[in-house]
């Protein structure tokens, strides 16, 4: 750290930052605004949401008894700020690189992390049990606060947790950080009611001109002030013609209230202290606050994945890729699919950019549907309009597709609905680490009735293959990965694949080895190492874990004794596991070795790294086989 920070150079921990006189607290938020700039100009990550709560996450830890209080963060991705005051500072630039900093908050990392997240709409719920397991062990006096945006709201977790709080009258303090943007624009009822509440002049002028009136009696009158909750949600009922809907579910409302100015917002915090009981604070936010180029594109500058220049905001030039996005893959064909077929709708929950589904919204807006954060909605929706005839495309992260599982089972499935799931992100995807792994849809997949799941090995084989799933009149799942493919030429005239029918990639002798999914490619690059060694063994792509090319195992294991499976998936109820299950029914004995995500959370890191450390990159693979026929 150089003299240009000095102010944060003398802050570690929260300690160090409640030294710091109050009205120099601005000074010490531009300070921490321009080094959280300046290390992920060079350490590419999240990036426009910390920018947005730098004020409020200061004020947090100056106002509150951290760890003691427990500060809960939605997601996750907007707590840069939060490591950087909690120990952390001199840690920051090894942030989502292997063994170096989470890039969500983490229950091992920091005791100031008070709950391991990632993930949408968890923290009230987290928050809630923190709060009540106080009041069980007696720490009366312990404040806990879960710190949401608007876009999380919007899941239902977080209203199941809202609804349960309202009447568990804990000592909960909610913080509604409202930027009316997720990663795209929110969409939906909720969205336009947090609107309404923070553009309605009238409602704000009434309260300000109460507010202030009050406070020339408090001398006079201790507490005046305090009278301002009771006649509040009457002001805002009369202006806006309906209830406040957190004060319907028992939550004192306090707000909205500039999330920017961070010596009001430490005043605010430290009264509402002295409330208790559920309460929440509706705090207005910037996304990409204090950075020219993020505040104009907050989309594009969610996260970075290059460095970029801070002066022009130009991204530093990275390897070029030998083929496009698998997510653009995704949206250009089903954009040409939805040309052909109007009955295919698009569906994503918050992810139109993510997964590319903006291409089809472009040229079909009427046909494209984001949801919001609300995965279990999604897939019964779609389940919904596919009773109805339609086909939706129902775009989930795979990580993410978890949280639909009932769904999946029970109203897509159990009725036979043709939907098709598309799980980007499969597999390991690197820097956004355990939480976001795709590591587990092969197996919670692969013994659902009905269910066809697919995974492609390169670009022509994802056209392809949802090409195919619009003619298969049942639910079909397809699998693929974060990042970009290998092959330029993939815009090819479609082209129907048999259902369960795997391929020959190349033959050879001594060693059959089955990949899903382009982790294909790693057994390629072994077959050339191995082919120094003089060694050459077949290679299957499966394409299908379901149904499984039975015609193509017998003939494999007729003829080889010697199997390596290869799958960027977790090993246990994998793509390995269902070639067992099938030798064992059909009375195969061979010598199988298995590679795969071992029996553990996978930390973050490129996802090359994480291949080696999983024991499946092309070297590991080209062992393995070495191995075998030694």
């Amino acid at each position: 750290m150089s003299s240009k920070y000095p102010l944060l150079d003398q802050v570690n921990y929260p300690d160090d930052l409640k030294k710091i006189p109050k009205d120099r607290l601005p000074q010490f938020c531009d300070e921490l605004r321009r080094y959280v700039i300046e290390v992920i100009s060079q350490h590419p990550g999240h990036f426009a949401a910390t920018l947005g709560v730098i004020e409020l996450t200061v004020a947090l830890h100056y106002v509150y008894n951290t760890p003691y209080d427990q500060i809960v963060w939605d997601v996750g991705h907007q707590a840069y700020a939060h490591k950087i005051l909690t120990g952390r500072k001199n840690m920051f630039e090894t942030l989502r690189n292997l063994h170096g900093l989470s890039p969500f908050p983490n229950r091992d990392e920091s005791v100031y992390d008070a709950f391991t997240v990632g993930h949408a709409s968890t923290s009230i719920s987290s928050a809630l049990g923190l709060a009540v397991a106080a009041e069980q062990l007696g720490h009366s006096d312990q404040h806990v606060i879960a710190v949401i945006g608007d876009g999380s709201m919007t899941g239902g977790m977080a209203f199941e947790a809202l609804n349960n709080a309202g009447i568990q009258r804990s000592n909960l303090l909610v913080i509604l950080n409202d930027n009316h943007i997720a990663i795209d624009q929110n969409r939906g009822a909720l969205n336009d009611y947090l609107l309404d509440i923070t553009t309605s002049r009238t409602y704000n002028r009434i309260k300000k001109e109460v507010w202030d009136t009050l406070g020339r009696f408090e001398r006079l009158a201790p507490g005046a002030r305090s009278f301002i909750s009771k006649v509040e949600s009457g002001i805002k009922q009369t202006v806006m013609k309906r209830s406040n809907l957190f004060e319907g579910m028992g939550f004192r409302y306090f707000g909205p209230i500039d999330g920017h100015d961070v010596v009001h917002l430490a005043d605010i915090l430290s009264e509402m202290r002295n409330i208790h009981g559920p309460k929440l604070l509706h705090v207005l936010t910037k996304k990409g606050k204090g950075y020219k180029f993020a505040e104009e594109n907050q989309t594009e500058w969610h996260a970075t994945s290059v460095a970029f220049d801070i002066k022009t905001g130009q991204k530093l030039s990275a390897p070029k890729p030998q083929g496009p996005k698998f997510q653009d893959v995704f949206g250009i064909t089903v954009t040409e699919l939805a040309e052909a077929n109007p009955n295919i709708i698009g569906v994503t929950p918050a992810m139109p950019t993510g997964c590319s589904l903006n291409i089809m919204a472009e040229k079909f807006p009427d046909r494209v549907y984001d949801v919001g954060i609300a995965e279990e909605h999604a897939v019964t929706f779609s389940a919904g309009m596919a009773a109805q005839g339609l086909l939706p495309y129902c775009n989930i992260y795979s990580s993410f597709m978890q949280r639909a599982y009932d769904q999946i089972i029970h109203d897509v499935c159990l009725p036979r609905l043709h939907v098709v799931l598309c799980l980007d992100r499969a597999g390991l995807v690197g820097a956004d680490g355990a939480t976001h792994q795709g590591a587990f849809d092969i197996s919670y997949l692969r013994h659902i009735p009905n269910l066809i799941v697919a995974a492609p090995m390169d670009e022509v084989e994802l056209r392809n293959m949802l090409y195919t799933a619009q003619l298969a009149q049942s639910p079909f799942a397809i699998r693929y990965p974060r990042g970009n493919g290998h092959n330029a030429d993939w815009q090819r005239p479609f082209e129907e694949l048999e259902v369960g029918r795997g391929r020959m990639i190349s033959d050879g002798s001594d060693v059959a080895i089955l990949s899903i999914g382009t982790i294909g490619y790693e057994v390629s690059r072994a077959l050339e190492l191995l082919a120094v060694h003089d060694i050459h063994p077949a290679h299957y792509d499966m394409r299908f874990v379901k149904p499984l090319d039975e015609g193509l195992l017998h003939g494999v294991l007729l003829k080889y004794k010697r199997i390596v499976t290869v799958e960027d998936n977790a090993l246990q109820g994998g793509f390995g596991s269902a070639l067992l299950e099938f030798c064992a029914d059909k009375g195969y004995y061979p010598k199988v070795k298995r590679l795969g995500i071992p029996d553990r959370f996978i930390e973050h890191g490129t996802p090359q790294d994480l291949y080696k450390l999983c024991g499946y990159d092309a070297e590991a693979i080209a062992k393995a086989v070495m191995e075998m026929i030694q």
